[in-house]
């Protein structure tokens, strides 16, 4: 593993091995993992997938959950000597659209605390501009607005990695001529 940048995007679709990445990546940082978790376990799937993810992790991370106020959450617990880890920009932003919430205020603001918290994040996303074009309108919404993030965050963050079938794909590296 890299050494950990300030900002860090690991994008893949769904059950890719972006959130496994991303837990390596924190637990080899040598600080403090944080595990900020942005999903609700409204269904026993989503449930089971909580589980799965806990137990996954060793007793050394410690959990947040916030299903709407991400940057504040971040800018409350990101520090020296802790890394935070952000799972997943996914359900965050279909949280923010099942709350009415403004996106393009919600992003900026996120966007703008970037350079201005105290330790590393990570951020997890799905990538959801390699499959088909949405049949219905909410879709659609949901690909274009998660979409524009992922984007603007890929400009904000030094590391940027695709994970297919468990394997990563770096795009963007502080290494990187």
């Amino acid at each position: 593993m890299p050494p950990l940048a300030p900002i860090s995007l690991i994008l893949g679709g769904a059950r890719s091995g972006k959130s496994r990445f991303a837990e390596t990546l924190a637990e080899t940082s040598g600080l403090e993992p944080v595990y900020l978790a942005t999903g609700a376990a409204h269904d026993s799937e989503m449930a089971t997938r909580i589980a799965a993810h806990r137990a996954r992790r060793g007793a050394e991370w410690r959990t947040l959950e916030e299903e709407l106020e991400l940057t504040r959450t971040l800018q409350d617990h990101a520090g020296r000597g802790r890394v935070i880890l952000v799972d997943c920009l996914t359900m965050w932003t279909a949280n923010l659209m099942g709350g009415g919430r403004n996106l393009d205020l919600e992003f900026r603001h996120l966007i703008e605390a970037l350079p201005r918290l105290g330790g590393p994040v990570i951020f997890v996303s799905g990538e959801v501009g390699l499959g088909v074009v949405p049949d219905n309108a909410a879709a659609r919404a949901f690909a274009d607005h998660l979409g524009e993030l992922n984007q603007k965050l890929a400009m904000a963050a030094a590391y940027v990695v695709l994970i297919a079938a468990g394997l990563p794909l770096v795009l963007k590296s502080p290494n990187q001529d």
